[in-house]
């Protein structure tokens, strides 16, 4: 097993290449090979949301965490894993000019892409942070909305992202996270799997764990807004698990899902 910053590592290195262009992301419906449908997510929602930019669109999310966020005029808003913008677009076009939007990567040419891409836009209530979401570089009590999508998965310390989470909102202020959950058992091989951890799978937690590790955190009103079952086929699999372990999967594993959660400080 990796350490957690061996995966940190795996993780940006992944996420730089597909930031350079040079790779698909898994958290998307081409995961591991252009040529193959992986996951049932429909990720052309985002094509009729006002401020939606194709060019920051890099098919990585697994939910639209825009949609119940409950964004309003002139709120500061957190995106967490904010990649070339995608999100951060979306939020802008609600908060208007009043409020800001603040992009938060660990991936350099994620920041850079997403520079460019607002680069061509102008606005000036945009911001691109380059920091580590266990370590979010932001003061306490900064944000009315902290919005995430496919990210947290990716952190091998979700209690502490969820405890700076927590940190950096407002008294009485919220989030919503589009992310991936496990039902059932994930077998030994898949978590050992760094390129299935960088591609959210293996750093999934369990539904109930996942939702504990919030609540934990001190959250109330935890809500699952919205759940969708994720398919990954048996040909994808197959790459990163011996007939034997595939097996194991079908005979422990309830299901992959996507949810989109939110929760109150």
């Amino acid at each position: 097993m990796k350490s957690p910053d061996e995966i940190k590592q795996v993780v940006k290195d992944k996420y730089s290449d597909i930031a350079k262009g040079e790779e698909t992301g898994c958290c998307s419906s081409s995961c591991c090979g252009s040529d193959t449908e992986i996951f049932n997510i429909e990720l052309d929602e985002y094509k009729n949301m006002s401020g939606y930019v194709p060019e920051a669109d890099l098919g990585l999310g697994c939910g639209l965490p825009t949609e119940y966020a409950g964004i309003n005029k002139g709120d500061t808003v957190v995106d967490l894993g904010s990649g070339a913008g995608n999100d951060v677009f979306v939020a802008r076009s609600i908060t208007g000019e009043e409020g800001k939007v603040i992009g938060i990567d660990m991936t350099e040419e994620m920041i850079e892409k997403a520079n460019r891409n607002n680069m061509k836009f102008g606005f000036n209530n945009v911001e691109f942070k380059l920091g580590d979401i266990e370590s979010i570089p932001l003061e306490d009590n900064t944000a009315d909305v902290v919005i995430s999508n496919c990210v947290l998965n990716l952190v091998p310390d979700k209690a502490k992202a969820f405890s700076e989470i927590y940190r950096i909102l407002k008294p009485g202020a919220h989030f919503c996270v589009s992310d991936i959950v496990i039902k059932g058992e994930m077998t030994e091989e898949m978590q050992r799997s760094a390129e299935l951890y960088a591609g959210c799978i293996s750093g999934a937690l369990k539904e109930e764990e996942y939702l504990g590790t919030i609540n934990s955190s001190g959250f109330t009103n935890v809500e699952i807004k919205k759940s969708k079952k994720i398919f990954l086929p048996d040909e994808m699999l197959r790459r990163y698990l011996s007939e034997e372990a595939l097996k194991e999967y079908h005979s422990k594993m309830k299901g992959i899902f996507s949810i989109t959660v939110t929760g109150l400080k």
